[in-house]
């Protein structure tokens, strides 16, 4: 009987090896998968601009599927494997304006968009809920209702959930500050000893987050990172590392599991600080 739970050690590294691995694994694959490998091998140019629900419409399967095809070739999940097709067929990540037009040509309007985005928002979660590093989320519970004051930092597309992280931390009385970059003031020197960053960025990650996280791992202010990827240049300087991947729609990239991760992590914070008191 066919193994069709194995998995490859490390995801392939170039699209000479992806393709190199998918010829050696297709011929092994249940039916559903097989029909993932056959499509996406006709069209390796495609991967960078396709979204899961493409690829699964494509291949004529559900998108869990593609899903777990994904995770046979060795990869976390399709933005993994995206990554890969896109630095290699697309360099650069599309502006809005491309973005947009790319995705005028649907049918369906505005309620084919809010079904995609739930449809990406739910294999996010599923991915959050599969991949969650349980010892990761316990440090940085620990690290941060420790702290004397807890710095928040996330600019970009992570500012929203900066923001309602210093939120929820304000209405539960656990002393925060968020570091929100307006009028391009610094406030590095409010780092203290005793207390801890709470860091937030995705590729491409931000510049001012990276240099305040930089700083506190220089000053033994203990990070707590939330990202993508445990290799990330803002993992590098963090003690817990939290990993979050979102599945895109049309190259837009929605928050559900980041923001799930973010409530999750403020509530086990504050009641941690209040099993202290």
């Amino acid at each position: 009987m066919t193994d069709d739970t194995k998995t490859a050690p490390t995801a392939p590294q170039t699209v000479e090896a992806f393709s190199a691995r998918l010829a050696d694994l297709a011929d092994g694959l249940p039916k559903r998968l097989r029909q993932c490998a056959d499509h996406v091998a006709a069209n390796l140019d495609r991967i960078a601009v396709s979204t899961v629900a493409d690829l699964a419409a494509g291949a004529d399967v559900p998108p869990s599927a593609v899903m777990r095809f994904c995770q046979i070739m060795g990869f976390a999940g399709f933005s993994d494997m995206q990554r890969l097709f896109r630095d290699a067929y697309a360099p650069g990540f599309p502006d809005y304006a491309t973005r947009l037009a790319a995705l005028r040509g649907g049918a369906g309007g505005a309620s084919r968009l809010v079904a995609e985005f739930v449809e990406a928002g739910r294999l996010s979660l599923e991915g959050l809920t599969a991949g969650l590093d349980e010892a990761a989320l316990e440090q940085a519970v620990a690290l941060l209702a420790g702290a004397g004051m807890v710095h928040v930092v996330g600019l970009r597309r992570a500012y929203p959930v900066a923001a309602y992280l210093a939120y929820v931390f304000e209405k539960m009385s656990v002393p925060a500050m968020l570091h929100d970059g307006a009028g391009k003031l610094d406030h590095r020197h409010a780092l203290r000893p005793g207390d801890a960053v709470l860091a937030i960025s995705f590729a491409p990650y931000s510049e001012e987050t990276l240099a305040l996280a930089t700083d506190a791992l220089a000053l033994g202010v203990p990070v707590v990172a939330l990202t993508d990827q445990v290799t990330s240049p803002l993992a590098r300087a963090a003690q817990a590392v939290l990993t979050v991947q979102e599945v895109d729609f049309g190259a837009f990239r929605s928050l559900s599991a980041t923001l799930t991760m973010a409530i999750a992590l403020a509530v086990a914070v504050g009641t941690a600080r209040g099993s202290q008191g």
